[in-house]
């Protein structure tokens, strides 16, 4: 690499974009307007030193954020290097360039994948949104989330469980087609394994189906048997198709020995063997990182989950004001599907912090605060505008009895007094599920002739017992669960509902809800290179002085055709 950034606009290739685009176009005004954004020397520890020169890996990055600005895919970006003027002059070609091949964006995308680069220009262009003022610390920005459907084939128990012994002897054949020929009856495998497994009708009966899967189990394990014997190379073993079958083999088979001492492979059944816990079963033998989840009782996918946060100082107020300052994202994350929100809020808020753009307000839905949280980040002059869970006692749900409320407590004294006047005998410091917590405990003798015993406890020892977090977290959950009750605060909560429409826009424009490569780390990529050109369109936007306008419909336009 050389580390000249952009190479400066050719003048015929200027003039002639000028004249063809009069008035510009958004490839152009990136171009003039944020060319140090894509300066070469941040990828300088991903690229060689020596050897032929290669192309700009600034200029790849540009392509990059314009090919997902436009929703391209790798064959049509290169396509528009070659025949768009305005892409061109944006990356500084002359007009008869014939560009590159299209394999060179995903050559570049794994290195920086390799490079742990997948942000870099994510970040870059934050920054320099934060330079320029229209990102500052101390303001509000809004986080959500939505679910993103991974690029491999939806499979069953059953396919997953062939198409892993298939994409295992792929990789083999490649990479140690000798040791296969010699150890495994490759001829017999070949009549079973040499199609995709889903592309062919598995069988209807379920005694044939069982015994597919049989079939399927005692070849994996002939497989993984011959992979860890004494005279097979180890590095065999460390191929991910090889690795990925044997976690997917353990998920899916019982392995057990008979009254014969022989070894008996039967399908697991979650009720008599176990299964693994959805964080950790596989999906898919292509994507180790892909995990089904579900959100409702309506929404099931298998894939990963992806946060965004944006600002939203001025989304409320008019016309005016919305143009000032674009509303920008300032983080993107993804995550697998199985992991709550809530264990993404704190690395936003760091993330946030570190690049000097902490909030002063931020606004989340219900699946991101804890106590913990909500504590933590008014430490750190966060404040979280986000609904707490309400109380989960069986009280509080049926909304009769004594819930946690109803009871004062003294902290000086280490007592609590239930609404009958008995005091509680018993404080105990504890630890639960990694957190501090306090159980309070009332005597039995009281609560067996308590009068209102059926409307505080049900408990088979005959006692009540409370379990409580420390003062300050549960005070802090007392109060905020009374605020949010007022209208005051639901009005004020109001600006989350915004980020909706970004979430939507990343929809139309990126197609960010399904992942075009597979892995977490190059979904990643994906996710920031779909957050930097949604950051460039608003920008294009902000600089052309043109609010986005919501989306009408072709019956709309038709009917104030008609009007007028």
């Amino acid at each position: 690499m050389r580390a000249a950034g952009l190479p400066e606009v050719p003048e015929q290739t200027a003039l002639v974009a000028a004249a063809a685009f009069p008035k510009g176009t958004l490839a152009m005004r990136v171009r003039e307007k944020l060319a140090e954004v894509f300066a070469d020397e941040p990828f300088a520890s991903a690229f060689g030193v020596r050897g032929a020169p290669g192309l700009s890996p600034g200029m790849l990055a540009l392509v990059a954020v314009l090919q997902f600005a436009e929703n391209l895919t790798d064959r049509q970006a290169a396509g528009m290097v070659v025949r768009a003027i305005d892409w061109k002059y944006a990356i500084g070609l002359e007009l008869t360039d014939p560009g590159f091949d299209f394999t060179v964006l995903a050559k570049f995308r794994a290195r920086l994948v390799e490079h742990g680069m997948e942000r870099l220009i994510f970040d870059r262009l934050v920054e320099h949104c934060r330079q320029e003022g229209l990102i500052e610390a101390g303001g509000k920005q809004r986080t959500d989330s939505t679910h993103v459907i991974s690029a491999v084939r939806d499979l069953n128990r059953l396919e997953l469980a062939g198409e892993s012994m298939r994409a295992a002897l792929e990789a083999l054949a490649t990479a140690a087609p000798a040791w296969l020929g010699q150890t495994m009856p490759v001829a017999e495998l070949e009549l079973r394994y040499a199609a995709r497994v889903d592309s062919w009708r598995l069988p209807s009966s379920k005694t044939k189906r069982d015994r597919l899967a049989e079939i399927y189990g005692q070849d994996s394990l002939a497989l993984l048997h011959a992979l860890h014997a004494p005279d097979t190379p180890v590095w065999l073993r460390e191929i991910e198709a090889v690795q990925l079958l044997r976690r997917i083999f353990m998920q899916t088979y019982y392995v057990h020995t008979d009254a014969r001492g022989r070894e008996v492979v039967r399908k697991r059944e979650a009720e008599k063997d176990g299964v693994p816990p959805g964080h950790l079963r596989l999906a898919s033998p292509y994507d180790p990182h892909a995990r089904w989840s579900a959100r409702g009782d309506e929404l099931f996918w298998c894939g990963y989950k992806v946060h965004l946060t944006e600002t939203c100082d001025n989304s409320t107020g008019g016309a005016t004001a919305r143009t000032q300052t674009p509303n920008l994202i300032t983080d993107v994350t993804t995550t697998v599907s199985t992991a709550p929100d809530v264990t993404a809020t704190a690395g936003i808020q760091q993330r946030l912090t570190g690049r000097q753009l902490k909030p002063g307000e931020h606004y989340l839905d219900s699946g991101y605060p804890s106590a913990d949280l909500v504590t933590a980040a008014a430490r750190e002059g966060i404040a979280m505008i986000t609904p707490l869970l309400a109380d989960h006692s069986r009280q509080a749900r049926a909304a009769e009895g004594f819930d946690k409320s109803a009871f004062r407590i003294d902290w000086t004294t280490r007592q609590v007094r239930c609404p009958e006047g008995r005091t509680s005998t018993g404080w105990y410091p504890v630890q639960q599920h990694g957190h501090d917590a306090i159980v309070v405990e009332f005597a039995r003798s009281h609560c067996g002739t308590c009068p209102s015993r059926d409307k505080c406890t049900t408990a088979a020892r005959g006692n009540r017992m409370l379990t409580l977090r420390p003062r300050e977290l549960h005070e802090n959950v007392a109060a905020a669960r009374a605020e949010q009750n007022t209208d005051t605060w639901q009005a004020k909560y109001a600006l989350r509902a915004g980020v909706e429409g970004t979430i939507n826009q990343a929809l139309d424009i990126t197609d960010l809800r399904r992942a075009r490569y597979r892995g977490l780390p190059r979904t990643s990529l994906q996710h920031a290179y779909s957050a930097t050109a949604i950051n460039v369109i608003r920008l294009d936007a902000h600089w052309t002085d043109q609010p986005r306008r919501p989306r009408t419909s072709r019956l709309t336009r038709l009917a104030h055709q008609l009007v007028a």
